[in-house]
């Protein structure tokens, strides 16, 4: 192992950090930005004492207080944060790029950042920092500071576009969501600027450092947004698997059972935020920053895809396998699926696994029945879309006015219509309701036949053979495939890893 040198010197755009010997000293420059004002020594002095303030609750035995310059003549020209000294090599993103082992120390950093959120500062001020319209102001200033720097060049006007318009969507039809996340107090004073570079892997346990300290406002957030910042620079040092655990380790320490959805939009925009940074490098003459630019807008693409809340209409006559469909959409994409039939069944009071069977069109399978059912079964989609659940739907969907009732729901959630028709050769169809095990349906050969016989033309569907049959020996397409290329059609319908990673031109 390289030993470091005693004495070093760093520079940043605010400040100049001297290392010597076990400490490291931070010297704030005389300087006045757009977003900090340091051209006084009062300011530098509050500067420091704030800093070391807020990083003491990451990392206590690490910011060890702010001393006094002084001149010649004992007068206090200026202050230091004094730091406990980082071995550089021991960086979580050097690890990563080592190829180490840092399962265990990202694990132990999602245990510590929902540690620290559980006790973090709240309050109505920080709250309102979470909302659904300052959420969306963020997007549009990060987004436009994009535009402006990029130029159409580094990035395409059109990328910059279509994410503003996906961030906007999911807003749009979110608003239940965010509010929901502000009155259960998911947003915190957090870390705010949570990056692999600033988080040291040490024997006796990860110390996290260099939080937000700039800005209250920016590092009042809500907790998904502050691990989202983590999980997207993991997924863009190569480490889409350990990037995506993370995730789910903040939220099992956390208690936070965020809808996958939210994660994604918060893992684009934190691609967002660091895809201006990269513009701007690039126009300093950083010539790598460029690529990272474009890249970091892609990830952020992705991740909105994905995270777009979605409703999928599975229907198709009984014996199509539309239920089976559904359920391995959903053990796929984690989307919540409602059954008509056990919606009526829950109407009817009936308990789980008791039948109404009945002659066709008859108790609980009169007409006013099955409005009330299908009423029911979108009123609840409606209430998960706009919590950002995407939900599958699973019915026979044979009224165009219950069809139009569900496309509707989807509108008024800004949520993406995907519409199912399961098909099968009628033998097949026959053949699966009269041998199939006891559960929630009803449905028998006699009446899945009248079903497919009174069901509307369902212009707008995609169809899905469910059969297993082979013309000219080739089988048919597999249905889960063919469902989720619809409901997914830019890629892979999980997506947290990059197709690559980002790596800079030699």
């Amino acid at each position: 192992m390289t030993q470091q040198p005693f004495a070093e010197v760093a520079e940043t755009h605010s400040a100049v950090v001297y290392f010597a010997g076990d400490r490291a000293f931070k010297l704030k420059k005389p300087v006045k930005l757009g977003f900090l004002d340091f051209s006084t020594r009062q300011a530098r002095a509050a500067a420091c004492a704030r800093e070391s303030e807020l990083n003491r609750r990451f990392a206590p035995d690490v910011y060890l207080g702010v001393a006094e310059v002084r001149a010649p003549d004992g007068q206090i020209c200026d202050h230091l944060v004094v730091m406990r000294r980082m071995p550089p090599g021991r960086r979580l993103s050097a690890l990563i790029k080592a190829g180490e082992q840092t399962g265990p120390a990202v694990r132990q950093v999602a245990r510590m950042l929902a540690a620290q959120h559980a006790t973090a500062d709240r309050g109505s001020q920080i709250s309102q920092q979470g909302s659904r319209d300052t959420v969306r102001q963020r997007w549009h200033d990060n987004l436009d500071e994009v535009r402006a720097t990029a130029r159409g060049d580094l990035v395409s006007d059109a990328d910059i576009d279509e994410a503003a318009r996906l961030a906007d969507r999911f807003l749009a039809g979110r608003q239940p969501l965010f509010d929901a996340r502000m009155q259960s107090g998911h947003i915190v004073d957090g870390h705010g600027d949570l990056l692999a570079g600033d988080i040291f892997c040490l024997d006796d346990g990860p110390r996290i450092l260099d939080c937000l300290d700039f800005d209250d406002q920016l590092r009042w957030l809500d907790g998904i947004d502050d691990a989202a910042f983590l999980a997207m620079d993991l997924e863009q040092l190569g480490a889409g698997d350990l990037a995506e655990q993370f995730t789910r380790w903040y939220s099992e320490y956390s208690g936070d059972q965020a809808p996958a959805a939210l994660r994604h939009h918060y893992v684009a925009y934190r691609a967002i935020v660091r895809a201006k940074v990269a513009c701007i490098r690039a126009r300093q003459g950083d010539i790598p920053a460029a690529g990272e630019a474009r890249h970091l807008v892609a990830t952020a693409l992705r991740h909105l895809r994905a995270g777009s809340v979605t409703l999928v209409m599975v229907g198709g006559p009984p014996g199509t396998g539309k239920s089976t469909l559904a359920g391995a959409i959903a053990d796929r994409l984690g989307f919540t699926v409602l059954s008509s039939d056990r919606v009526r069944a829950e109407l009817a009071g009936l308990a789980p696994g008791e039948h109404g069977a009945v002659a066709y069109g008859t108790g609980i399978y009169t007409q006013s029945w099955t409005e009330q059912t299908y009423a029911t079964m979108v009123a609840r989609a409606a209430d998960l879309l706009a919590l950002g659940e995407s939900v599958i739907l699973d019915a026979t969907w044979r009224s165009a006015q219950h069809r139009a009732a569900a496309a509707e729901a989807a509108d008024r959630a800004a949520a993406d219509l995907v519409q199912l028709r399961c098909t099968t050769p009628s033998r097949v169809a026959a053949g699966r309701v009269g041998s199939r095990a006891a559960g929630v349906s009803d449905a028998t050969p006699e009446i899945a036949v009248r079903l497919a016989a009174e069901e509307a033309p369902w212009p707008g569907a995609v169809a899905i053979d469910t059969s297993a049959s082979q013309e000219a020996g080739v089988p048919n397409p597999d249905p889960v495939h063919l469902a989720l290329a619809a409901i997914r059609p830019h890629g892979p319908e999980h997506v947290w890893r990059p197709v690559r990673p980002y790596m800079a031109p030699d």
